[in-house]
């Protein structure tokens, strides 16, 4: 029977197609007097004709040369009217997708020759499009994705924005995300439109169990916890040990006559209608699935189950929300290593190849644990950094088994060594305001050199600590030419803005609104000063640093500093030098809180200036440096005939002046690898301050003398310790924990400086309190400059204190490493104090606090902080304890 109707089917499929090209050609009469030979076609005598022309009409947009290629014809080609050729050429155009309609008419035929009309309507293209049922912040992540606008609105494109946008909510757990695209006219453009997406994301699925089989070394419980991304927040048998609590019953009893259908059934019910809701699982991501199915792997393989598979995984529904997983392993043997064999290697010998390798007969055999022995130990040397950090760039180790002897496994080492590499050139890019001089002055790998891929981790390190560049995009790409032995090596830099300023005011304490403003140029040229074609907008490029500031709030309290900074004095070693100068003015004017009706007029007076050189130095390692500063400043307190003085109380006398000359020594280490959120390394620093010790060689009998002539020349000597350690947690979490120590004492016993004094509390800025003599030490959860306090309760704080300790643990999370707005979440504790007398000093005597904060770097403005703290301790004097405090901080904090 099918053979039968075989040839009226092939005729039916003939006819159509014939129909078809027929329906294509379109036939219009010529005016008078010109040729028309359109009359000699006819459907049942096809004849041949040639293409003499092609025309494109209807399209606007689309190119008439790439259209006529698309469609197959061409000029000169020979083809049967009515034809399969016409056919042929419409569906080639068709199936491109970026045409409305299409026919092709036979425009003029001249004896054998044709001319053709491929007339033609293009898509409308999107000129918007819209969401419906997400929020704003959810379109701004899908839009980026999509960029619709202006292209042409092919059924291919909306299916392709249907299951982008889907996927987007898939990826973050929204499973059973339904999408629509729509359609939608536009009335203010001709052949355009606009596209609505409804987006309906239903209820994250969670992931209600997870079921193991095959597993018998390892419990279900610790498999589960390498399962990092996907696991299950509700057990069963947490269910049954609350539902047991709450309504004593007894399930281990019941379980003969719960059948495990029963017990999901309940536990749904638990969840339904006992309102457990804290228990529900965690989102279900397929990719971080497959990930952590390898992580599961990776933790077989490094307990030596070096064949361990998974044999199969399913996912299913077991709700509406709600999905289960299954997961058989197959665990394999446990292995161990036996022989490890080296060949290839001539530069080290076996013995010291092994020692690095650190790997003994007998050891569990951990694929991981060799990798990084091999290649990169964030915790040691390793094999790859021996030979790479001696010019052997082109080094290569490959681990073979050998042999496998029942649970033991023989290794052999194949290394090639290679020659050594020598670096030929630096290739800078991206550095289009710094000068390439200030960059190749940090830079460790030079021409000339062997190749050091420690030298190229260091480098990477120094550009990140000019602070010029971002951090996070430092590209270093060594460029290797096996030919001659050599290497070349590009760094590719994004510059970030560097330069700040700081606008700010405040309002409160003795002095009402006092109003901030700084300007810091941290890449500042002096050379370029007199050439504007250079200036961006300043004369920037040479790392050079100048900073201006100024405090006021009228006559009361005015502060104005300048500081500058040359990183390379001489521009061959890095010797810094710097120079600083600050004049700063506060005066008592007539009654307030904190002065009487006789502190009618008195003012201080402080000018300072200071002189330094610093230089790195390369024991006992290069990550030290030695600073050596002088400094002059004068005191100058006046106090109005008649008049009370404020100053009297704390410096014992009312006018005059105190010269201070000091020679400040700072020995630091600082090995932190990024300035702004440092994942790892340390800061440590010893200052020095020495004055003259005048009392030593004057002789003045400072116990008969007044205040006023005792301190005319301030006499002290300072110390002051700093250390912060970082450790990396995971990539975006960092542990930083900080001690700081500072003692102040005299050359005799009768001198007892009133000057350069220690006060504790608050954010560690000078705030509206008694700043002018004193350093300022942060303490959280405690109101500003609050300690010391003597044993009566009465504030010390305007004398201050000649001891102090402070010990801190901070926990933080980066949120966004962009430059433009580096941002970090912290928990914090710590505690410190500070005394008046050593004879009170217990550096375990504490006041203590504990809190969160935030903070946000941004270029123009440095580092912003806020801080809630909540102090545990009660102050001397106090009746209850400090309790919460809101701290805002600006800049770097360094105590």
């Amino acid at each position: 029977m099918k053979k039968k109707y075989l040839p009226i089917f092939t005729l039916l499929i003939l006819l159509l197609s014939i129909s078809d090209a027929f329906s294509q050609i379109r036939y219009r009469r010529t005016q008078p007097g010109q040729q028309n030979n359109l009359d000699e076609v006819t459907y049942t005598d096809p004849k041949e004709y040639e293409i003499a022309g092609i025309t494109v009409t209807g399209s606007e947009s689309l190119n008439s040369n790439a259209l006529i290629s698309l469609s197959g014809l061409e000029v000169g080609d020979k083809i049967k009217v009515p034809g399969t050729e016409i056919s042929s050429a419409i569906s080639k155009l068709w199936k491109q997708g970026i045409i409305g309609d299409i026919s092709i008419n036979a425009s003029k035929i001249e004896g054998d020759r044709i001319y053709l009309e491929i007339k033609l309507t293009d898509l409308p293209r999107i000129t918007k499009f819209y969401f419906d049922g997400i929020n704003s912040s959810q379109e701004s992540e899908i839009s980026d994705k999509l960029k619709l606008r202006g292209r042409v609105a092919t059924d291919a494109l909306l299916n392709s924005t249907k299951l982008t946008v889907q996927k987007h909510f898939v990826d973050k757990g929204f499973m059973n995300t339904e999408v629509d695209v729509q359609k939608v006219k536009d009335t203010l453009l001709a052949n355009s439109i606009a596209i609505k997406i409804v987006v309906d994301r239903n209820d994250k699925v969670k992931i209600r169990r997870i079921n193991l089989d095959g597993n018998e070394v390892f419990s279900d419980k610790k498999l589960k916890s390498k399962l990092k991304k996907t696991h299950e927040k509700v057990r069963f048998t947490l269910v049954q040990d609350l539902f047991s609590r709450l309504f004593n019953f007894n399930f281990n009893k019941a379980k003969n006559f719960v059948t495990e259908k029963e017990k999901v059934n309940l536990e749904d019910y638990i969840h339904e209608h006992v309102k457990l809701n804290f228990f529900n699982g965690s989102k279900f991501i397929a990719s971080e699935f497959e990930a952590d199915k390898k992580k599961l792997i990776d933790f077989y393989n490094s307990k030596g189950y070096r064949d361990a598979i998974i044999v199969s995984d399913s996912v299913y529904k077991s709700g509406k929300d709600k999905i289960d997983i299954n997961i058989e392993v197959e665990e394999g043997n446990r292995y161990y290593f036996r022989d490890i064999l080296w060949t290839g290697n001539y530069v080290y010998s076996n013995d010291q190849l092994s020692r690095v390798l650190g790997i003994q007969k007998g050891d569990v055999y951990d694929l991981e644990n060799l990798n990084k022995r091999l290649n990169y130990n964030p915790a040691g040397a390793d094999i790859s950094s021996l030979y790479m950090d001696n010019g052997y760039l082109f080094f290569n180790i490959t681990p073979v088994e050998v042999r496998t002897d029942n649970d033991s496994i023989d290794v052999e080492m194949r290394i090639y060594e290679g020659e050594e590499a020598t670096i030929s050139d630096i290739i800078i890019k991206g550095n289009d305001r710094t000068n390439d001089h200030v960059i190749r002055r940090e830079i460790r790998t030079l021409p000339g050199q062997k190749f050091s891929r420690e030298l190229l981790i260091r480098t990477q390190r120094e550009l990140s600590q000019l602070g010029y560049f971002d951090p996070e995009q430092i590209g270093m790409n060594p460029i290797p030419n096996m030919a001659d032995g050599t290497v070349d090596i590009e760094y590719t830099l994004v510059e970030k803005p560097s330069d700040q300023v700081e606008l700010s005011g405040g309002w409160g304490g003795y002095y009402g609104f006092v109003g901030t403003l700084g300007l810091v140029f941290n890449n500042f040229s002096v050379k370029n000063i007199p050439h504007f074609d250079k200036w961006r907008p300043l004369p920037v490029g040479d790392g050079q640093k100048l900073a201006l500031r100024m405090q006021a709030n009228g006559p009361r309290f005015q502060s104005y500093s300048a500081t500058f900074s040359e990183p390379w004095l001489g521009g061959k070693k890095p010797n810094n030098f710097s120079v600083s100068l600050s004049h700063t003015v506060q005066r008592n004017i007539g009654f307030s809180s904190r002065a009487s009706k006789d502190d009618a007029y008195s003012s201080m007076q402080v000018t300072n200036a200071t002189v330094g050189l610093g230089r790195r130095v390369k024991w006992p390692d290069d990550y030290f440096t030695v600073t050596n500063a002088l400094s002059y400043r004068l005191y100058d307190i006046f106090t109005e005939a008649g008049t009370g003085s404020y100053y009297e109380s704390i410096f014992g006398f009312a006018n005059g002046r105190s010269n201070s000359v000091t020679l400040n020594t700072t020995i630091a280490r600082n090995s932190i690898d990024n300035p702004m959120f440092p994942r790892g390394g340390s800061s440590v620093s010893l200052e020095v301050n020495l004055t003259p010790p005048y009392s030593l060689f004057n002789g003045i009998d400072y116990k008969n003398v007044d205040d006023g002539e005792k301190f005319k020349w301030v006499e002290y000597h300072k110390w002051m310790f700093d250390a912060k350690f970082y450790s990396k947690l995971a990539d975006k979490l960092v542990l930083e924990t900080r001690a700081h120590f500072g003692f102040i004492g005299s050359y005799g016993t009768s001198i007892n400086t009133p000057f350069e004094r220690f006060t504790m509390g608050g954010s560690g800025l000078a705030g509206q309190q008694f700043i002018v003599a004193q350093d300022i030490i942060g303490l959280r959860g405690y109101e500003d400059n609050t300690l010391p306090r003597n044993n009566a309760g009465t504030s010390d704080r305007t004398l201050g204190g000649i001891a102090y300790n402070k010990f801190v643990m901070e926990l933080r999370y980066l949120v966004s490493p962009n430059p433009s707005a580096t941002i970090y979440v912290l928990g914090f504790a710590e505690g410190g104090n500070t005394v008046t007398d050593y004879a009170e000093y217990n550096p375990f005597n504490l006041y203590k606090s504990a809190g969160i904060g935030a903070r946000i770097f941004m270029p123009a403005f440095g580092l912003l902080g806020i801080d809630w703290g909540y102090g545990f301790d009660t102050l001397p004097g106090d009746t209850q304890r400090s309790g919460p405090q809101f701290h805002f901080t600006i800049g770097q904090q360094l105590r």
